[in-house]
């Protein structure tokens, strides 16, 4: 797998039209669902992307998880996350 592009950090994601955030209780996880396909969130990455609304620049979205989870390794991870979503055209 190549390596995602650098993030612009002022760049606000936000799902793509044809995609929807949705939550499966059943099976307690998060799935995008896409025209015929569902991909399933494992981990955090289901909120994650609840925090690409378009309002948040990827910089305020690191500090927000960052913040919740100053163990984790947020700066590194969440950008090279949301730039593979930005590849599969799942967020714009």
């Amino acid at each position: 797998m190549s390596e995602p592009l650098a993030l612009d950090p002022a760049w606000r994601p936000t799902l793509s039209r044809h995609v929807l955030l949705r939550h499966d209780r059943v099976r307690g996880v998060d799935l995008l669902v896409l025209p015929e396909r569902v991909v399933v969130l494992h981990g955090p990455a289901g909120s994650i992307v609840r925090l690409c609304d378009g309002e948040r620049e990827v910089r305020e979205i690191v500090h927000d998880l960052a913040a919740r989870h100053p163990e984790a390794p947020v700066a590194a991870e969440v950008p090279l996350f949301l730039g593979r979503l930005r590849e599969e055209g799942w967020l714009r």
